[in-house]
């Protein structure tokens, strides 16, 4: 069944929330969904303990560079979908986890630091391949982009990346108060009210 790994080794690119959004996604359908949560912050976990989460979706949280390989196995022997989420740096459990991907996602800000550092995961997905002798399926995802603007630099990371063949997925994850929401509230995106998704309105 699916192993679905995000990767990058910046911090803050957004692999947390990715994770979560795709997997609620998929336990909203009914699907049987277990996050592997690899980050040492734990934030698909402190996530997993509040309100909503969703009765398919478990979160293990007690992986190590040691059990990844054997967590991984052992989810995808049960369950149809596995979402593996990665500590921002390279390590030698990123590399294992990438190992045992059927696909891999690399969330990626709007800038040419961010892409650098999707352009290092991307080398240690191909290093893998290489190790292992397996093709492993990968996208960079962007993310923390601008519904309503279009900036010069994003169309030219895109530019180049299709230049080297890169693919990057036609959705974004736009910068969207309700994704923050759900690490306070709780749940799916589709459980938070107004007030959580937009915050408090004030009336004159």
């Amino acid at each position: 069944m699916p192993t679905i790994v995000f990767a990058s080794p910046k911090g803050g690119a957004g692999k947390s929330t990715s994770a979560v959004v795709l997997a609620t996604e998929l336990a909203r359908r009914g699907a049987e969904v277990v996050v592997i949560d690899a980050d040492p912050n734990r934030p698909v976990s402190r996530w997993a303990s509040r309100p909503g989460c969703p009765k398919t979706l478990t979160v293990l949280a007690e992986t190590t560079e040691a059990s990844i390989i054997d967590d991984i196995e052992a989810a995808a022997a049960r369950v149809p979908f596995v979402i593996v989420d990665l500590e921002g740096t390279a390590s030698m459990t990123v590399a294992y986890a990438i190992s045992r991907a059927d696909l891999v996602i690399v969330p990626t800000q709007g800038s040419q630091l961010d892409a650098a550092e999707a352009a290092k995961a991307i080398r240690l997905i191909r290093q893998q391949e290489r190790a292992f002798g397996r093709r492993i399926l990968y996208a960079v995802l962007l993310t923390r982009t601008s519904a309503a603007i279009r900036p010069r630099t994003l169309q030219h990371i895109r530019e180049e990346m299709a230049r080297n063949d890169v693919p990057v997925f036609g959705t974004q994850m736009h910068e969207r108060e309700a994704f923050r929401a759900i690490f306070s509230f709780g749940g799916p995106l589709q459980g938070l009210n107004v007030s959580q998704s937009f915050g408090k309105t004030e009336s004159y």
